[in-house]
């Protein structure tokens, strides 16, 4: 065999092994009428068990929209958060609705479907805290949930993967850090009191005005957004014709007005406009 047919044989493998993938979670889901999403079962209101141990919330009600969109049925999986946006899913879960950050490390092993809607991170202190502005925070104890993009900023290492926002910028210099499994958590420790166990909480803003919808004895810091982050929903690296697929589904939510009326159902504000 020489060098040319070689080279050729070599392309036309390549071209096969790439083909073999294109399509495939779009196939399996076309093919099967339904789709499995990867999200969260303790983030109210973005998603959450309720009373009758079904799942609800923001994410899950635009899982829903994407599902009758396609045509199909859904179902939903709650992998821990490393998995979730880790990528490899192996089949396990087709899309990820879980108010995902497209950061640059995550670009790396998974596909970013399209923007759906923004979160503004917030400072949340104790009702009863003296803290007025972001400065009053320097030096203090704060909390954050791990493996979010919350805790990258508080060390100083948030990359979002967006074009088109503004840089990051880093005010606060805390004392010390806090993390916690859960997005609620950090609130649990805060509604002890000012400087019990944490003197702050970084978080999505509609997470935070939850928790003082629910009682907690909480209010935000009126000093401006610590950041501003899109969210998006996400796929597994292997598939670009369902990520693009996904992708225009998203984008007609936005511009139908869909995104804007389920961000104003559970949140009670528009944060979808770009």
């Amino acid at each position: 065999m020489n060098i040319l047919t070689k080279l050729l044989t070599g392309a036309a493998l390549l071209a096969a092994a790439n083909s073999a993938f294109a399509g495939e979670t779009l196939d399996r889901v076309m093919e099967k009428k339904a789709m499995v999403v990867a999200t969260n079962s303790s983030w109210p209101p973005q998603s959450f068990l309720d009373d009758n141990n079904e799942m609800v919330g923001f994410d899950i009600d635009v899982s829903r929209e994407i599902a009758k969109r396609l045509g199909v049925e859904v179902s939903f999986e709650t992998p821990d958060w490393a998995t979730l946006t880790g990528g490899r899913w192996q089949g396990r879960y087709d899309i990820g609705v879980g108010s995902v950050t497209p950061t640059k490390a995550r670009s790396q092993v998974i596909d970013f479907a399209g923007i759906y809607y923004y979160s503004p991170y917030v400072y949340v202190v104790h009702k009863d805290s003296t803290a007025k502005s972001v400065g009053d925070l320097n030096g203090k104890v704060i909390g954050v949930e791990t493996a979010t993009t919350s805790e990258d900023f508080i060390n100083r290492k948030l990359e979002i993967d967006a074009p088109g926002l503004p840089p990051v910028e880093y005010k606060l210099q805390p004392g010390e850090v806090r993390t916690f499994a859960d997005s609620m958590l950090p609130f649990d420790d805060l509604r002890l009191g000012p400087g019990v166990r944490l003197d702050a909480v970084i978080a999505p803003e509609q997470t935070a005005m939850n928790a003082i919808k629910n009682g907690y004895p909480l209010r935000i810091l009126e000093d401006g957004y610590a950041f501003r982050e899109p969210l998006v929903v996400i796929g597994e690296k292997i598939d670009p014709e369902w990520t693009a697929k996904v992708g225009g589904i998203v984008e007609d939510m936005k511009k139908d007005g869909t995104l804007a009326s389920l961000t104003g159902k559970w949140y009670g504000k528009d944060y979808s406009a770009d």
